[in-house]
């Protein structure tokens, strides 16, 4: 391992893979990825229920907790698909024309989660 000076103590790269790795942030970021878990069990629980008003706002408020958060730790991805899916939400709740927004919705929602998945996977595996 090479060290260096980190933002918030001793980060590290790994000589094979050239990832940083710093402890503490890495910490920080399975925690977001265990309330990103939530929200999109929350989000999916949502889209198999009530489609009311309330249910919109909520959906458009997690998504966009997820597109503000997911960026601000790196999470491109996360951050995008929530982003889309945040729009495309606000376009149904407003009764918009688009015949493909169930559609997009749906997507993004399986993009989410496979994206939380992944990530929470590559964090549990312990770079050497």
């Amino acid at each position: 391992m090479i060290r260096c000076g980190g933002w918030r103590g001793t980060r590290r790269a790994h000589r094979t893979t050239g990832r940083n790795v710093d402890p503490e942030f890495d910490e920080l970021k399975r925690e977001f990825l265990a309330e990103a878990d939530e929200k999109v069990r929350e989000i999916q629980a949502k889209l198999d229920g009530d489609r009311g008003p309330q249910s919109l706002e909520r959906l458009v408020y997690l998504a966009h907790q997820l597109k503000g958060s997911g960026g601000s730790y790196g999470f491109q991805r996360i951050s995008t698909d929530a982003e889309e899916l945040e729009k495309a939400v606000e376009l149904l709740h407003s009764g918009g024309p688009d015949e493909r927004v169930e559609e997009r919705i749906q997507q993004h929602a399986v993009n989410l989660r496979a994206e939380v998945d992944r990530r929470m996977r590559e964090l549990a595996t312990p770079a050497r």
